[in-house]
């Protein structure tokens, strides 16, 4: 899995969404991420194919929302996505959330299921908290890939990154900039003049020390650049204590169905 890649929530315009993929990947980002519940997948289907850029080359991934998530729906609902994004396969099918019509079993059979017959190529969870990564690990013989959190400076995942490390688990952090706050942050304000960049590349390089695989949302050519521009920053070792000291806890992506809000 390339380890930065293109958020692509709430981008609901279908032509600003299909550019901002193919812009992405014309800079060379190789990584995509969307949801059936994002409702973009067209558009950003439309933005592969506009890029000059092999599907082979690309890191796809989508997620199956929690009312399609009994067994026979996560097939019926995957093989929809499929067709919408215009391709074969995915390289990455996530659970969005452990709700809903989530069981462990029957959910997760049906992405083996998928999987067997190559139309998945790995299994990934989203939202999860430690209880639900043991279970989801229990319920089937397939590895699970991924865990797509949100995690920027602000809410650091301390606890969860080291059971994914123990476990073998990638983390995927979506918010990496935490809806912007991270501009707020007097720490990571001083850090971005100090080396003459912006915030949100200060958040990005900090999570990639962290092993951390971001997916800033973007639209526009600017913001897309400046993310990518994160690849080229090093901290230093006292930068990156300094962002390990933040001492809060700010989660901007709460729903009453999400297990944080349990």
């Amino acid at each position: 899995m390339p380890g930065f890649g293109l958020g692509t929530w709430q981008n609901d315009d279908p032509d600003a969404c299909a550019e901002s993929v193919r812009t992405a990947l014309d800079i060379g980002y190789r990584h995509v991420d969307t949801a059936q519940i994002y409702r973009n997948e067209a558009a950003v289907g439309r933005g592969l194919a506009a890029a000059d850029v092999d599907r082979e080359e690309i890191f796809l991934a989508t997620k199956v929302w929690t009312n399609k998530l009994a067994h026979d729906d996560v097939i019926e609902s995957t093989e929809e996505s499929l067709e919408r994004l215009g391709t074969d396969y995915l390289d990455l099918l996530y659970v969005h959330w452990p709700s809903g019509e989530y069981d462990p079993e029957g959910t997760l059979s049906a992405f083996e299921q998928l999987q067997a017959d190559g139309r998945i190529e790995r299994i990934g969870v989203s939202n999860f908290e430690p209880e639900h990564l043991e279970a989801a690990r229990d319920a089937i013989d397939a590895p699970i890939f991924a865990n797509q959190v949100e995690m920027h400076p602000l809410l650091q995942q301390r606890e969860l990154r080291e059971i994914c490390a123990d476990a073998g688990i990638e983390l995927v952090a979506y918010s990496p900039l935490a809806r912007g706050d991270v501009f707020d942050v007097d720490v990571l304000s001083e850090i971005a003049d100090a080396n003459g960049v912006s915030e949100a590349q200060v958040s990005l390089a900090w999570l990639r020390e962290k092993a951390v695989t971001p997916i800033p949302k973007a639209t526009g050519s600017d913001h897309i650049r400046d993310n990518w521009a994160s690849l080229s920053l090093e901290l230093s070792d006292d930068e990156i204590e300094r962002i390990d000291s933040i001492d809060t806890e700010r989660r901007k992506v709460n729903p009453d169905f999400g297990p944080s809000a349990w």
